[in-house]
């Protein structure tokens, strides 16, 4: 069975995801792991940037993410 996964800044505000994996450089993955946005963890869109960042809720931390940023965070419906 083949999941498909789109980037996070596709998915509506108030949507539960779960990370499938990190599209960017090694920077960017190790700035993403840092905050805990690793693969396979859970997240929740509480706002879709649009103007302005995203902001996501892991776990207990609520966690503003740049457009560019959230591109290449690839997701999938949990």
């Amino acid at each position: 069975m083949k999941t498909h996964s789109t980037p996070l800044t596709a998915v509506p505000a108030g949507k539960k995801v779960r990370i499938v994996s990190l599209a960017g450089g090694r920077g960017m993955c190790a700035r993403l792991t840092s905050m805990g946005l690793v693969p396979g963890s859970e997240i929740e869109i509480v706002k879709s940037g649009d103007p302005g960042p995203f902001i996501v809720t892991a776990g207990n931390c609520r966690l503003a993410i740049g457009t560019g940023m959230a591109a290449k965070i690839m997701v999938r419906s949990r």
